[in-house]
C-alpha cells in the first residue's frame, strides 16, 4: 500500500527540511489568491493530492522550463495528470482538466545531471484553457474549494474506518513500517486522511484522477475505503494460502527463490542492466583482500541497494558508496625493494649533495629490511623553494619501487577535503587522501604531502587538525573518513611533508613528524645541479640534442651570480630554459649560429644581468655596517646605515622593521652608551644628536633575533668615525652585558654572502 509514506527518492535529511501541512495551514493557502495563468506541470504516472508532500523528478524540456518560472516567481505551480501515462510529449489535449495547485518546497540538483522537485500539494483546481504550449504550458485556472466538511457522526465514523483499515493493511503487509500505522492514525482530517491514503495507494493512474475530480469529500472517502476494503480481502486471502502451503525452505532455496523475484520483478521495471551491474561488483568484492567487518558491510550495503529503485537518489549515492569500497586497496601492498646499494645509486643520480636526508632514507630502509614490518616515519622536509623537497618523494619512491602519490595542501580550508563528507549529504565524496590511494591501487605509496606549511584554517573547519590523525603513527591504522565509514589502515603509508617555515605549523602537528632541514646550495653544488640535471633536462624538453648547444662553466655561473638569487635552482632552471628556447628558433629557422654559448651572448639571450654586486664592491663610509639574515628563501644580506644630527639624543627607526628587530637597535645603543669610554667616545655625544637607523628596502618587512651586533657596530663606526672592515658580514643578538648570543641559519647567511662576491675568498 505505501511507498515510504510518499517520500521515495528523498534522504533522511530532506525528509526534516519537509514537514508535513497542518490542516490550519492547509485551510490559509485554500484561501490564498493565485496568479492565473499558472505554469503547469504535467505528471506521467502520478496524481498530486492537496496537503500531500511528494518528491518527482523533472526530466522534460518543458517541465524544467515551467518549474524554473514558478520557482523564481511565487513558488505555485498547477500539477495535473497525464490521460495516456505512455505520452512521451503530452499536448494540451492530453492533459486532465482537474489538477491540484503545488507548492515547490524545494529545487534539487541530482548527481545525474536531473532536477528533483519536492512539491507540495495545496488546492483542487479546474482548467479552463491552456493559454500556450512553448516554452512550456500555460493555462488560466479555476481554484476549487475544497475544505473538510463539519464535524459530525457520519465524519467521524468515515475517519474511524479508513484509519483501521489503513492500520490492518500495515499489519498484514510486513514490507511496511510500523511507522505508518502511527503516522495514519495521528491524522484527524478527513480531507487530509483521505488524500495521504489514496497517495500510497497502489492504485492506476486514472483511478486516482478519478478520486481527485470528485467533489465531496465524503463521496471521496467513500470511494477510498472501497478500494481498501479490496486490499484487505486481498491480503487476507494471501496470507490465508501462504499459510497453507507453507513448508520449511533450507535459506540457500530461499535466498534464489527470493532472488529470482526480485529479478523477475526488475527484468519487468527494465532495471536488468542494474542487476548486471550489481553483479559486477558482486565479483569483484570475491577478489578483495577485506576484513571480516568489511565484507559484512559490503554484503549489506548492497543488498539495500537491490531493493532500492534505481530512479531514488539513494541509489546513485549508495552505488558511488559502493564502488569506493571495492576500488579501494584494501591490504594490497607493492613489494618493496630492499637493494641498499641500488637506492643510494638512484638517491645519488637524482639529487646532488643533500647527503642528511639520503643517509635517513637508507637508515630506513635498512630497519625495513631488518624487521620485515615497521611502521612509516612521517619525514617532514623544511627548506626554501627550488631546493628539491618535491622530488625526493619521487626519489623515494622509485628506490622503494613504491607508488607515487602527490598532493598539494597550499590554501586548504576544507577539513572535509581530508576526511571527506558525511553521506547524508547530497554529492558527498571521500577524502583526497582514500581518493588518491584508489587512484595509485596501493595501500603503502609514497605520499607527498606537500606545503603544509600553508594549509588555512577558517569556519568551515582546521584542516591541520584533521592531518593530525593521518600524520600519527599510533592513530593511523585505524584512520576513519566520513564517506567511508569504516576503519582504513594507512599506517605502511610513508608520508613525507614538505615545508617552506616551520612557523605556521600547528605545534601539535609537528611533534608527529621528523623534520629534516635542507639549506640552500653554494655556488659550487649550483653548477653541479645544472651541469648534472638541469641543462640536459631542458635540452631534452625543447628537442635539442647535445651537439646543438653546449654551455660551459663560465656561462652558467654568470647565469648564476647575474640572473638569479635564490637559494635553491628554480629560477635557475628557468634562464637556463630562456637560453635553450633562443636556440631551438635558431636551429628550426635553420639559421647559422656558434653552439658553444658565450658569456657576451647572454645579455643578447637574456636581456641586461638582473642583479649587481656593485653595491658591494665599494668601501662603506662610517655608520654602515652588513647584517646577515636567513630568510624562508634561503640568506639575504641587510645594510644598516646609520646617521646622526643635532637633538637630544632621540632614536628614529626606519625601514619596515618587527617589534624584535626595533628591540635589538635599542639594546645595541643602551650597550654602546655602557662601553662609551671603552670606545673614546665622549657621553656628551649621545645627547647633543639625534641618530636615524635606516634598513633600505622598506617594502621588505624584517625582523628576527640576529641583528643586535651588526646595528651595535655601525652605530659604534658612526660616533667613532671608523669604517667598517670591508666585505665583512655580521650576524648574532647582542645583550645588554655586550655578549653575543648563537645564531642559526649559518649555512643559509653564509651562501648569502658567498654569492655576492663570487670572485673572492671570503673567511667565517
Amino acid at each position: 500500500m505505501f511507498e515510504q509514506l510518499g517520500m521515495s527518492g528523498i534522504s533522511d535529511e530532506d525528509i526534516e527540511m519537509v514537514p508535513m501541512l497542518s490542516l490550519d495551514e492547509d485551510e490559509d493557502a485554500q484561501k490564498s489568491d493565485f496568479k492565473s495563468p499558472m505554469p503547469l506541470l504535467p505528471l506521467r504516472n502520478n496524481v498530486l493530492f492537496p496537503g500531500v508532500v511528494i518528491p518527482i523528478s523533472v526530466g522534460r524540456d518543458k517541465s524544467i522550463k515551467a518549474v524554473k518560472k514558478a520557482y523564481k516567481s511565487d513558488k505555485f505551480i498547477g500539477v495535473l495528470a497525464q490521460k495516456d501515462t505512455q505520452t512521451e510529449e503530452p499536448s494540451s489535449e492530453d492533459l486532465n482538466k482537474i489538477g491540484t495547485i503545488a507548492r515547490i518546497i524545494k529545487m534539487l540538483k541530482m548527481p545525474d545531471g536531473g532536477t528533483t522537485l519536492i512539491i507540495q500539494g495545496v488546492r483542487r483546481f479546474e482548467l479552463i484553457e491552456v493559454v500556450t504550449s512553448e516554452p512550456f504550458f500555460e493555462g488560466e485556472i479555476v481554484p476549487l474549494d475544497d475544505l473538510n466538511p463539519p464535524m459530525s457522526q457520519e465524519v467521524k465514523a468515515i475517519t474511524s474506518n479508513l484509519k483501521e483499515l489503513a492500520a490492518k493493511i500495515v499489519d498484514l503487509s510486513p514490507n511496511i513500517p510500523s511507522e505508518a500505522k502511527v503516522v495514519v492514525t495521528n491524522i484527524n482530517s478527513l480531507r487530509f486522511l483521505t488524500h495521504f491514503i489514496t497517495s500510497n495507494l497502489n492504485l492506476e493512474t486514472k483511478d486516482k484522477q478519478e478520486i481527485l475530480e470528485i467533489p465531496s469529500i465524503l463521496d471521496r472517502a467513500q470511494k477510498v475505503l472501497g478500494y481498501l476494503n479490496e486490499e484487505v480481502q486481498l491480503l487476507e486471502l494471501k496470507n490465508s494460502i501462504h499459510n497453507k502451503v507453507k513448508v520449511d525452505i533450507e535459506k540457500q532455496q530461499r535466498d534464489y527463490f527470493l532472488n529470482q523475484q526480485i529479478k523477475t520483478i526488475q527484468e519487468e521495471l527494465g532495471g536488468d542492466s542494474f542487476l548486471q551491474e550489481i553483479q559486477k561488483m558482486r565479483d569483484k568484492a570475491k577478489e578483495k583482500k577485506w576484513s571480516e567487518k568489511v565484507a559484512e558491510v559490503f554484503e549489506k550495503e548492497i543488498g539495500k541497494l537491490q531493493r532500492i529503485n534505481p530512479a531514488a537518489a539513494e541509489y546513485s549515492m549508495l552505488l558511488n558508496y559502493l564502488e569506493l569500497m571495492i576500488d579501494m586497496p584494501w591490504n594490497e601492498y607493492s613489494a618493496d625493494n630492499f637493494d641498499l646499494k641500488r637506492a643510494e645509486k638512484i638517491l645519488e643520480e637524482d639529487h646532488f649533495g643533500l647527503e642528511k636526508v639520503k643517509d635517513r632514507i637508507l637508515e630506513y630502509l635498512a630497519v625495513l629490511k631488518l624487521k620485515g614490518d615497521l611502521k612509516s616515519p612521517i619525514l617532514c622536509f623544511v627548506g626554501p623553494p627550488g631546493v628539491g623537497k618535491t622530488s625526493l618523494g619521487k626519489s623515494i619512491a622509485k628506490a622503494l619501487e613504491r607508488k607515487y602519490v602527490r598532493m598539494s595542501l597550499g590554501g586548504l580550508h576544507d577539513e572535509s577535503e581530508i576526511r571527506g563528507h558525511r553521506r547524508t549529504y547530497i554529492g558527498a565524496m571521500p577524502g583526497r587522501i582514500l581518493t588518491n590511494l584508489k587512484k595509485v591501487n596501493s595501500s603503502n605509496p609514497v605520499f607527498i604531502l606537500d606545503e603544509i606549511d600553508k594549509v588555512g584554517k577558517d569556519h568551515r573547519g582546521d584542516p591541520s587538525s584533521a592531518l593530525l590523525e593521518v600524520l600519527d603513527p599510533e592513530q593511523n591504522s585505524t584512520f576513519y573518513d566520513n564517506f567511508l565509514e569504516l576503519d582504513y589502515d594507512l599506517s605502511k603509508v610513508m608520508f613525507v611533508a614538505t615545508a617552506n617555515s616551520l612557523q605556521s605549523i600547528q605545534p601539535a602537528l609537528r611533534d608527529r613528524m621528523e623534520i629534516i632541514h635542507i639549506s640552500g646550495y653554494s655556488v659550487e653544488e649550483k653548477m653541479q645541479i645544472a651541469t648534472k640535471h638541469l641543462v640536459k633536462k631542458q635540452r631534452e624538453a625543447h628537442g635539442l640534442k647535445a651537439s646543438h648547444v653546449k654551455l660551459g662553466l663560465p656561462i652558467l655561473q654568470k647565469l648564476i651570480s647575474e640572473y638569479t638569487r635564490e637559494a635553491g635552482v628554480r629560477e635557475l632552471d628557468r634562464v637556463i630554459a630562456s637560453v635553450m628556447r633562443n636556440i631551438a628558433k635558431k636551429v628550426a629557422m635553420e639559421i647559422d649560429y656558434e653552439p658553444n654559448v658565450k658569456v657576451d651572448d647572454l645579455e643578447i639571450i637574456l636581456g641586461k644581468r638582473k642583479y649587481s654586486n656593485d653595491i658591494y664592491a665599494n668601501e662603506n663610509p662610517p655608520g654602515v655596517a652588513v647584517g646577515l639574515a636567513w630568510t624562508s628563501v634561503g640568506g639575504d644580506i641587510l645594510f644598516i646605515e646609520t646617521n646622526a644630527y643635532e637633538g637630544k639624543g632621540g632614536l628614529q627607526i626606519t625601514g619596515n622593521l618587527g617589534t624584535v628587530f626595533k628591540e635589538s637597535a635599542n639594546t645595541a645603543l643602551s650597550t654602546l652608551r655602557a662601553k662609551a669610554d671603552e670606545l673614546g667616545i665622549p657621553q656628551n655625544a649621545f645627547n647633543n644628536f639625534n641618530l636615524h637607523l635606516h634598513v633600505p628596502e622598506g617594502a621588505t618587512p624584517k625582523d628576527g633575533p640576529s641583528a643586535g651586533i651588526a646595528i651595535f657596530t655601525a652605530l659604534a663606526s658612526l660616533f667613532t668615525q671608523r669604517r667598517v672592515k670591508p666585505f665583512l658580514g655580521m650576524t648574532g643578538e647582542i645583550t645588554l652585558r655586550g655578549k653575543v648570543l648563537p645564531v642559526g641559519g649559518i649555512k643559509e647567511k653564509i651562501l648569502s654572502s658567498k654569492k655576492i662576491r663570487l670572485e673572492r675568498n671570503y673567511t667565517v
